[in-house]
């Protein structure tokens, strides 16, 4: 089986008024933690990389130094993450069974999770990693609270996002045509109407957003250092 890997790392981090994806995190680039993920990860065949126009040199530079063998292109990303990764796979070279998108702002993927998603991705069916939502979720206009939504049956989406490469491609072309924008990839696979599961993630698999997240990130950096 082929599978390939699309890393999301363009954005310019405007909650955290810098670029993200190269700051420093445990003595490294914080993307280089999933690109060293992957390059270890025997079932990962390639590694492609949506980047800012500006920092293609960087991330060439990086995918040479942390994944030589997998890393195949680093390519400039879209206005928005959706087109980012659109770019990335087009891309991709065939034949490819499965595609692997992943956020470069979540340095904490576990090799045990990314190999739960993609085992249950297969025969046109999609595998999202996601934990149960643990907080009471309210749903607020203009500061009132509107109602309590139950929390049995919400889950919290992360990446890896894991597909079968032909449904991502349609997925991704239906909502070209349509002129749709969604905020992962799963939910261009939901318009579909295809299959999608849940595999149990991890708390810790936290993407990197706030200046907060950053100095958490940076403690347990350190912290797993120190083992």
């Amino acid at each position: 089986m082929n599978i390939a890997a699309v890393v999301a790392a363009a954005g310019r981090g405007n909650r955290l008024g810098k670029p993200k994806q190269l700051l420093e995190l445990g003595g490294k680039p914080m993307v280089a933690w999933s690109l060293e993920l992957f390059e270890r990860t025997q079932a990962i065949n390639a590694i492609y990389i949506a980047c800012e126009t500006d920092e293609r040199a960087r991330f060439e530079a990086l995918v040479h130094e942390v994944a030589p063998s997998k890393g195949r292109a680093v390519v400039v990303g879209g206005a928005t993450r959706q087109a980012s990764v659109h770019a990335a796979l087009s891309e991709i070279a065939l034949p490819c069974d499965l595609v692997v998108v992943h956020d470069g702002a979540r340095p904490f993927l576990r090799a045990d999770v990314l190999m739960r998603a993609i085992a249950a991705a297969h025969h046109g069916v999609s595998a999202v990693v996601g934990v149960p939502v643990k907080d009471t979720i309210k749903e607020v206009r203009a500061s009132s609270i509107e109602r309590t939504i139950p929390r049995e049956t919400l889950w919290a989406a992360q990446t890896p996002q894991v597909f079968p490469y032909d449904v991502l491609i349609a997925a991704h072309a239906r909502a070209l045509s349509d002129g749709v924008q969604e905020t992962d990839d799963a939910a261009l696979v939901e318009r579909l109407g295809a299959p999608v599961t849940v595999v149990m993630g991890s708390y810790d698999n936290i993407k990197i957003t706030t200046a907060e997240d950053l100095e958490m990130a940076q403690l347990r950096a350190r912290s797993e250092a120190r083992v």
